[in-house]
């Protein structure tokens, strides 16, 4: 996948995106967040604030100057991590508003014995929406009409937004505008991510507003490269594993060979996604069981 390197997140400042959308991108770039996490406010005089980001009372001023006096009526959330949803709670305090969307933050298996979850700092688990919203319910705010999209993968509890009448997808970390989404074990989920991606396919959205990077358009071209690119990952795992008994990072110093070391740990995450992803469907095994740690074989 391509990296689009030209993104300039404008920080503090509310970039109009089209008529009655505006883009505020928080000032936390890393190797995860690419520029930084974007917020959404959606709607004129009244508001609707989508991912209002980290716990950081200079984001919720930020946001609240951009809203220019207008009400924000409702705080909607696509998952719980730390990036997207913890800003939820200062924002409320500041003006009423409720929480909505997702489900609280969960891991999308149980873990395994003795088995820590790598990525358990990143769950916000202070997350108490005031309503949740299910896989195809529309919500309505602000004079703006929404449909919850339900996409796990990433997150288990990921949700995506259409916008109705329009042919726009507020894509959160489903769908990002820089790189792949991250899908790590527990918290994240091959086939669930996989799922969703052909679920997207499925619909006729062809604009993007995504977590993290600038506008996806023509994103049904878009998505179907991302389909193609796990495809390929899955692939050069298989081979991989023809040359014999293999463990995560022996896997990860050959296809990420030509990426940062730094980020290795990382990838071995997403390769572990995937070998769990071909045990459950029986195409390889672990020895001796399903781990970070485990050597993996072909089955048969």
């Amino acid at each position: 996948m391509k990296h689009d390197r030209t993104f300039d997140p404008q920080y503090g400042t509310a970039v109009e995106l089209m008529p009655g959308v505006r883009r505020l991108t928080v000032n936390n770039p890393g190797p995860f967040t690419f520029h930084g996490t974007n917020s959404y406010l959606l709607g004129t005089s009244r508001l609707i604030c989508v991912d209002p980001g980290p716990a950081l009372e200079g984001q919720v001023d930020t946001i609240l100057k951009a809203a220019q006096g207008a009400v924000i009526e409702a705080i909607l959330i696509t998952h719980t991590h730390v990036d997207h949803s913890p800003g939820a709670r200062l924002l409320k305090e500041r003006t009423g508003a409720e929480i909505i969307g997702c489900g609280p933050h969960r891991p999308a298996r149980a873990l395994l014995e003795n088995e820590v979850n790598p990525l358990d700092a990143s769950g916000d688990k202070d997350y108490a929406p005031d309503r949740l919203l299910e896989d195809g319910e529309m919500f309505e705010a602000a004079g703006i009409s929404l449909e919850a999209v339900a996409t796990p993968g990433h997150t288990s509890n990921h949700l995506c937004f259409a916008l109705a009448g329009e042919p726009v997808l507020l894509s959160a970390d489903h769908v990002m505008g820089w790189s792949t989404s991250v899908v790590a074990p527990p918290d994240g989920s091959m086939q669930d991510y996989m799922a969703s991606i052909d679920k997207l396919l499925a619909r006729s959205e062809s604009v993007y507003l995504p977590g993290h990077g600038g506008i996806v358009r023509d994103a049904i071209d878009y998505v179907r490269d991302l389909k193609q690119h796990r495809l390929d990952r899955e692939a050069s795992i298989l081979h991989e594993l023809t040359k014999g008994q293999r463990s995560i990072p022996e896997i990860v110093s050959v296809l990420y060979a030509a990426v940062d070391p730094a980020l290795h740990p990382a990838a071995g995450l997403s390769v572990f996604a995937h070998l769990e992803d071909l045990a459950d469907r029986g195409r390889v095994e672990a020895s001796p069981e399903l781990s970070l740690a485990a050597r993996y074989r072909l089955t048969g």
